[in-house]
């Protein structure tokens, strides 16, 4: 499908048009604009991701795809437009509320506790906990504990759950920093690179996790590293100048002349 016929499709299904928008699309953005110092940094018509769906943004620097994470989780205020969640308008939310209500992000630089352990670490993701420092070292319920460790096996880290997370790999903490995210249980997760400075087998593990988190999650990935993306082998969205260049799977997006001259190159 040509994009000017997949924004057609999307206009077709969105929330202000469609009553079945929310049964098909988890998250919708219409008509999003974001201006900063009179320079338009996304510029997008119309843009869904389904339920469940692990679909991956791309493009040069500076194409918005960090100010389109900014923009969903409530960051950065559009100029223009709508963002819908669950068939919800959340245009305007603080960024707490939007994470209140399921959306939850991972920044590129994990964001762990050094000089807690890696179980401390998830303790302090609990809901509730955050704020309230004196129950780190509350004792948790069996319920919350079981929940912990079973995400700390899935992600391959129940055996460092003692180590202090400054003696993580760089891997590993990026692995935390998710795992800390699903505690909260989002129904969206927002993920800025998680390949970046990974090693070959760090890449792989990361690529199996978040396609296992797939089938509990909607998830967004931004990602630059093309090995990385294959690897997904999920619907890719290139942004270029703020806008939607193209839409595909990577290997039809490697034969568009337009992105190839744009990002990929030759």
């Amino acid at each position: 499908m040509e994009l000017h016929e997949r924004i057609e499709d999307y206009k077709t299904d969105s929330p202000r048009v469609s009553r079945f928008s929310e049964e098909r699309f988890l998250l919708f953005l219409e008509d999003i604009t974001a201006v900063f110092d009179g320079f338009k940094a996304l510029d997008i018509e119309a843009l869904g991701i389904g339920h469940n769906e692990l679909r991956v943004i791309i493009g040069p620097n500076g194409a918005g795809k960090t100010t389109l994470c900014d923009v969903v989780s409530g960051k950065t205020r559009p100029a223009t437009g709508r963002v819908y969640f669950e068939g919800r308008d959340i245009t305007g939310m603080d960024e707490t509320e939007i994470a209140l209500m399921g959306i939850g992000r991972k920044f590129q630089t994990p964001a762990v506790f050094d000089s807690l352990t890696t179980y401390q670490n998830m303790e302090l993701a609990l809901p509730g906990r955050r704020r309230l420092w004196s129950n780190l070292y509350c004792k948790e319920t069996k319920e919350e504990r079981d929940r912990i460790l079973g995400i700390l096996e899935r992600v391959g880290l129940l055996e460092v759950r003692d180590l202090e997370a400054r003696y993580l790999s760089h891997g590993q903490r990026q692995w935390l920093a998710i795992s800390t995210l699903i505690l909260s249980d989002p129904k969206l997760l927002l993920v800025d690179e998680p390949a970046a400075g990974l090693t070959d087998s760090e890449t792989a593990l990361t690529a199996e996790l978040l396609l296992e988190l797939r089938g509990d999650h909607t998830i967004i990935v931004i990602e630059h590293d093309m090995d990385f993306v294959r690897r997904l082998d999920s619907f890719v969205t290139m942004l270029n100048e703020g806008k939607i260049m193209a839409e595909g799977t990577l290997s039809e997006l490697q034969e568009n002349e337009e992105v190839i001259e744009a990002y990929l190159g030759r």
